[in-house]
């Protein structure tokens, strides 16, 4: 028997003569994580993953709980959350979840209420113009991302069926949070970059001044605490002597009637002027900032590199070298990517970069795979996991054993069916 859910989603039963779970992907139906995930199914014979659309989640078209109840007769439901991003209705939803004039479970949520200022109403969410690139209120949508992910795992655990989760929802609003990535991992025993002030206390471009002064650190990244794909990232130095500060950042300023307009510029920016700086920070760190020290980049070719390394199952994979003449690697800012580490690598530190990443995925119990953004030292070798994406595994181009990243992962968690 097939349940019929709205807007076309259709959930199957797994015929038990074939022995394989049943397999969930909370995710954006059209994206291209969702199709590359399919199509790696399709090639290794798995009967296709059952889409439940972010969309119809959040607007409550559509609960997980009925949907795992179909399979009450299953041994085990495998559950992926991927990456909500790339929908703009989505990010609304979010952003209205995490209203301040909404209820909802904060149990995943640690920063408190959020201030008017950086703050819509539920309402006001849902009819944001639609505008490219806009950095739209980061700290709501995060909160309202927690509000969600603690609904799936209150559901999941109502609905009595045993589910195997490829990232738990508690492990990935961990994940999403820089500050609470760095206590754990310290506390987990990596070395992690030091910080100039304690973790999350640096609340705006005055505070940032003072915990230079007392620190001593005069090069700095500043992180906005929920950001991904470098949008939040600023990579800020200052002149002790002379006092001139250069912040490098993909964000971007526009004066708008009665403020400002901050948006992902998609490239890097170079600001020097101290009230352009000054306003920037003061947003971030509003919003929510990891502020820790600028550790050089070990270079190849004239190029800064670090690491994004797939662990999946407590194993590293799949890796991607991303080189840049800025201190800023991601690949979509148009920098270098190199599938074979061998190249820049010497084996002892290919190996060294693997046990730090698999290391960090340890301190998440509650997660079988991410990909680990490993730092190399310039001058001295040591690695440190400066970034853990819950969704890392869009790595193009990445082979390991022959197989893509999403084709090993079905291998891994369907291979002993």
């Amino acid at each position: 028997m097939a349940l019929s859910v709205p807007d076309g989603v259709m959930v199957r039963t797994v015929e038990k003569a074939s022995g394989e779970r049943p397999f969930l992907l909370i995710g954006n139906p059209a994206n291209k994580r969702t199709i590359g995930l399919q199509a790696a199914r399709t090639k290794l014979g798995l009967a296709p993953a059952i889409v439940l659309p972010y969309e119809q989640l959040l607007k409550r078209t559509l609960y997980i709980e009925e949907v795992l109840l179909e399979y009450k007769d299953c041994s085990e439901v495998i559950v992926r959350l991927d990456a909500p991003g790339e929908d703009q209705t989505v990010e609304r939803e979010l952003i209205a979840w995490g209203a301040p004039d909404r209820s909802g479970d904060d149990s995943f949520w640690s920063a408190g209420p959020l201030p008017e200022d950086i703050s819509v109403t539920a309402s006001e969410a849902i009819r944001l113009p639609q505008e490219h690139g806009t950095l739209l209120y980061p700290a709501q949508w995060y909160r309202g991302y927690c509000r969600f992910l603690a609904v799936i795992q209150q559901e999941a655990e109502a609905a009595g069926v045993r589910v195997g989760w490829v990232n738990t929802p508690d492990s990935i609003a961990r994940m999403f949070d820089k500050r609470r990535c760095w206590q754990l991992l310290s506390q987990h025993g990596l070395s992690m970059p030091a910080l100039p002030a304690p973790v999350g206390s640096i609340k705006n471009y005055d505070e940032l001044q003072a915990a230079i002064l007392l620190s001593g650190m005069k090069r700095l990244f500043i992180k906005l605490a929920c950001g991904s794909g470098a949008a939040g990232v600023i990579a800020y130095q200052t002149n002790p002597r002379t006092g001139a500060e250069i912040a490098i950042t993909t964000i971007g300023i526009e004066e708008i009637a009665g403020g400002y307009r901050f948006y992902n510029a998609g490239l890097l920016r170079r600001y020097q002027e101290r009230s352009d700086i000054r306003r920037i920070v003061d947003w971030v760190c509003r919003q929510g900032a990891h502020v820790e020290r600028w550790i050089e980049k070990e270079s190849y070719d004239s190029k800064s590199f670090d690491v994004r390394q797939l662990v999946v199952g407590g194993q590293a994979c799949h890796t991607v070298v991303r080189l840049s003449h800025t201190p800023i690697t991601n690949l979509h800012l148009r920098n270098e990517r190199r599938t074979d580490a061998s190249e820049l690598l010497s084996a002892e530190l290919r190996q060294a970069v693997k046990h730090t990443a698999e290391a960090a995925l340890r301190a998440f119990p509650g997660s079988t795979m991410a990909g680990v953004d490993v730092l190399v030292q310039r001058g001295n070798g040591m690695t440190y996991p400066i970034d853990i994406n819950p969704f890392g595994d869009l790595l193009y181009g990445a082979e390991y054993e022959g197989m893509n990243t999403y084709e090993w992962q079905m291998l891994q968690l369907h291979g002993k069916d």
